[in-house]
């Protein structure tokens, strides 16, 4: 349960509440369980507070300090996380379904089993976030940085990830049924076992990438970049690589194209 001190303080408004966390820094706030849907809270320090829980559909965040936060089974369903700072948060299976965390930044951040259908990450910085099993599904991913991030069985299907950089991140058995990797940067990306049936790669970089046992059905590669890429027990037929770069590529386990 939260700290009722703490709850006071914040619910009698921001100069209250910043006065205060100016004068106990060290202090974790606990605001476990409460109800602050739709409270505005921009720009506040939220560093290390306890949100496990809490209700926070529609809250306004913009720019919030939520560093190292522990958000998990919150619901922030169409909250605005604009430009707000998740470094190393925690959002573990919280409700993420169409929030707006538009260039917010999430690096290292923890979002097993969370739901981001129809979230905005336009701009995002998730490098090195935990995703796996993640659901991601229409969710605008335009420009975000996930370089390295771990995306392993996560739902893309869908999805934005226009010039978005993907560079050595894991997407091992991801679902990206229709997702948008125009100009994608995928660098030695493992997308093994992947389903990528039907996706858009036009001009995608996908040097080194492990795309063994995918679903390429339908896929469209024109003008990516292919080189040393593996591409071993995959069906090429009906896959659009028309003027692809496919230097080098490994076809099979004792073979290079």
């Amino acid at each position: 349960m939260a700290n009722l001190e703490h709850l006071t303080i914040l619910q009698e408004g921001a100069v209250r509440w910043i006065k205060w966390r100016q004068e106990n820094p060290t202090i974790e706030p606990d605001l476990s369980d409460t109800n602050l849907k739709e409270i505005n809270l921009r720009g506040a320090n939220l560093r290390l507070a306890n949100l496990k829980r809490a209700d926070l559909r529609l809250a306004r965040l913009i720019a919030a300090n939520l560093s190292k936060a522990n958000l998990n089974q919150a619901n922030l369903s169409q909250a605005n996380l604009s430009q707000a700072n998740l470094i190393e948060a925690s959002l573990i299976d919280a409700n993420l379904i169409e929030v707006d965390l538009s260039y917010a930044d999430l690096r290292e951040a923890n979002l097993i089993g969370a739901d981001l259908r129809g979230a905005n990450l336009k701009g995002a910085d998730l490098t090195n976030a935990n995703l796996i099993g993640t659901n991601l599904r229409g969710s605008n991913l335009r420009g975000a940085d996930l370089d390295g991030a771990n995306l392993r069985r996560a739902n893309l299907s869908l999805a934005n990830l226009i010039d978005a950089n993907l560079n050595q991140a894991n997407l091992a058995n991801a679902n990206l049924h229709e997702a948008e990797l125009i100009g994608a940067h995928l660098y030695q990306v493992d997308l093994t076992g992947a389903n990528l049936s039907f996706a858009h790669l036009t001009g995608a970089y996908l040097f080194g990438a492990n795309l063994s046992h995918a679903d390429l059905e339908g896929t469209d590669f024109r003008w990516a970049n292919l080189m040393k890429a593996k591409l071993q027990g995959i069906d090429l037929r009906g896959v659009n690589l028309e003027g692809a770069k496919l230097d080098r590529v490994i076809i099979s386990d004792d073979s290079v194209r």
